[in-house]
């Protein structure tokens, strides 16, 4: 019976390096393998160096944004929610937040500087809106904007007002092996950087971390509160093409988006993808709901960026191939050689710049032109989108 299993364990490996599962990552035993920083990498400065609160907390993205800004010094003083079930869960993690009252008891409070929010995606922009106005900054999760009309009342109110109005594309910012990339990028271990190529499959029912829903609510179904798939889920891949391409002009040649599973929910969409260029760069993107259950995670995201002396692959939350090393695993390949690093010892940037850009009024986490053209690439390629009738 062993010998059997053994057998069949030999043929299925065989099968799977035959099958070309293998075929963007170094072959095992022909690259070296090491960690991207020998010693754990933490960017933790002490609360004080601004205040901020916390409204609306419709999905867990919420608590890695506080972390983030917590880690950078942030002060977490406030929090409001309609919601009860979602408040408890959220001052029981952050018991520190006092319990407003209602959402101007925040606005209206001088000492915060920054306002924090996870809303449902056609309520994040219009609160922006009013945070800028009440003399705060404000950062949400992504979509943070869902219609181009929504785009054009946020950089009006956004120009009018000099407050920053930030969208948290996590998957780039709070991805150790994604920022692992951006330094050997900037240090030009390939080369120039001619295209991106995103793939960020996701799961439905999400039960890893807490950074996803195990239940999906209702308006999770509905276009019109989530945007659509490239808006949503795109807008992630969207920024990370521009910041690897250093892209500051980009025109979408082709988009198309579908609901070709769930027949149930009509105003869903489960599949969608997109192909760019621009004048730093060409990409690709391809978004969809279709993690299988055998997956130990909620999606095999993947980040390509080829150069002209190498390529790089991020294996963002998995990596199917090494097994038990997990997320933020990379893979470096140019002229002088052929490199595995894990990058779980990188530290997180993001919050510490952001904080210091509240401070400072200045733009090294993120520009702001940088930031809307993001959204408004995937607001565009989700209105051009050509909708699929797949026949079976």
């Amino acid at each position: 019976m062993s010998s059997n299993k053994s057998g069949r364990r030999k043929f299925l490996q065989d099968a799977t390096k035959a099958s070309g599962l293998m075929l963007f990552a170094p072959m095992a035993g022909k690259f070296k393998s090491i960690q991207s920083t020998e010693k754990k990498k933490e960017l933790v400065i002490p609360p004080g160096k601004i205040k901020f609160a916390v409204i609306s907390i419709n999905h867990p993205h919420i608590y890695g944004m506080t972390d983030a800004i917590k880690r950078g010094g942030g002060e977490l003083v406030a929090v409001y929610a309609k919601e009860a079930d979602l408040l408890a869960a959220f001052s029981k993690a952050y018991p520190e937040a006092k319990l407003a009252k209602n959402e101007n008891e925040i606005l209206e409070d001088n000492s915060i500087q920054l306002v924090l929010s996870s809303g449902i995606p056609d309520e994040r922009a219009p609160l922006g809106i009013r945070v800028m106005q009440h003399g705060k900054d404000y950062l949400t999760d992504k979509p943070g904007i869902i219609t181009l009309q929504q785009l054009a009342q946020v950089k009006k109110v956004q120009k009018e007002t000099k407050r920053i109005y930030s969208i948290m594309y996590s998957e780039r910012l709070e991805n150790k092996g994604t920022e692992k990339a951006s330094q050997l990028v900037k240090a030009g271990a390939i080369g120039n950087v001619i295209q991106t190529i995103n793939l960020a499959p996701h799961r439905i029912s999400n039960k890893f971390g807490t950074s996803g829903l195990a239940v999906r609510p209702d308006w999770f179904w509905d276009k019109k509160r989530y945007g659509g798939i490239l808006t949503d889920i795109g807008s992630h891949q969207f920024d990370q093409y521009l910041h690897f391409t250093n892209t500051t002009e980009a025109t979408v040649l082709m988009s198309q988006v579908g609901n070709v599973h769930f027949p149930e929910a009509p105003l869903f969409e489960d599949f969608g993808d997109v192909m760019l260029s621009g004048n730093g760069g060409v990409g690709y993107i391809r978004v969809d709901w279709f993690t299988p259950n055998g997956l130990d995670s909620w999606g095999d995201g993947r980040l390509t960026i080829l150069g002209t002396d190498g390529y790089i692959e991020v294996r963002k939350n998995i990596d199917i191939l090494s097994g038990k090393k997990g997320g933020n695993q990379l893979y470096l390949v140019n002229q002088k050689e052929t490199l595995h690093m894990d990058c779980n010892n990188e530290a997180l940037p993001f919050g510490p710049l952001f904080v210091d850009d509240v401070l400072n009024r200045t733009e090294t986490a993120m520009s702001q032109a940088h930031c809307f053209l993001a959204t408004e690439l995937a607001l565009i390629a989700q209105k051009k989108a050509k909708v699929l009738n797949l026949k079976k």
